[in-house]
């Protein structure tokens, strides 16, 4: 077992893991900030795609030289993917040398995300014009069929939402914070990042929170149209009465959330 951590934290200190994996976390971040823009569009009634991460992709493929950044934002998120596992796998110790088992659930749930978006990439790139949101409608109206299927859609929603409540407060109380080298910035970069990182996260957690609390509407209610992830959250946002200020609201959150990713690529302890 010794032996087998010994290389795995060899493996998790290869230089070129950490560059492949600080180009992701910018990458990652240029996603975000594409994501902010499609919700700015969907605010003002213009945008022609679906308001998740597939759709932000989707968009980007339609651009010059966008299935190149695409490849190049795969390839980063395969080397996250790899980082986030050897992290679950070892653990991170804390100040007083613990490791924190939480703190590996975290990485695996991280890892699996990472993959997701990974997929997403390469679905996008074979040509599939299926979103996300479409995938998960589907997948939600047949597990609806039965008093089992309709359960397992409602337990889904209220983990997603307890995810969306957790990046909120994740954010709130700056625990991203332990993750950055904080003592290699100066004050001002310091509390920049903060504000990116409380505002980031919290816009993050509202917008799952809320595609969460419609995935168990769905449930409840038998309609797979609410059970379509952040397109739905984000299209039930525009049907309120402040809905485009709404949207505006979380767009810039969701932009903060991307420059907050793209600073890491400097400062996050890898």
């Amino acid at each position: 077992m010794a032996s087998l951590t010994s290389h795995a934290n060899k493996a998790k200190d290869n230089l070129w893991l950490e560059r492949l994996t600080r180009a992701g976390l910018a990458g990652y971040g240029a996603l975000h900030l594409l994501f902010a823009w499609l919700i700015l569009r969907i605010a003002f009634g213009t945008a022609p795609a679906d308001g998740d991460q597939s759709g932000a992709l989707h968009t980007l493929a339609a651009k010059p030289y966008g299935a190149a950044l695409i490849v190049a934002l795969v390839a980063g998120l395969l080397a996250m993917t790899i980082w986030q596992i050897f992290e679950a796998a070892i653990g991170h110790r804390d100040q007083r040398g613990r490791h924190r088992v939480y703190e590996r659930v975290a990485s695996a749930g991280r890892a699996a995300f990472y993959t997701y978006l990974a997929w997403t990439g390469i679905k996008v790139l074979k040509g599939k014009n299926k979103s996300s949101a479409d995938l998960q409608e589907q997948t939600s109206q047949d597990l609806m069929v039965s008093a089992g299927g309709r359960f397992a859609v409602a337990a889904i929603g209220v983990t997603v939402a307890v995810i969306g409540a957790g990046l909120a407060v994740y954010g709130l109380t700056r625990k991203f914070e332990k993750h950055l080298k904080t003592s290699q910035m100066t004050a001002g970069v310091r509390r920049t990042i903060q504000r990116l990182g409380e505002i980031g996260y919290t816009a993050k957690g509202v917008a799952y929170g809320t595609g969460g609390v419609l995935l168990v509407v769905a449930a409840v209610n038998y309609d797979p149209d609410k059970a379509r992830g952040l397109d739905a959250a984000l299209r039930a946002m525009a049907a309120q009465a402040y809905g485009t200020w709404m949207l505006v609201a979380t767009a810039l959150g969701i932009a903060a959330y991307g420059l907050f990713s793209v600073v890491q690529m400097r400062y996050r302890k890898v």
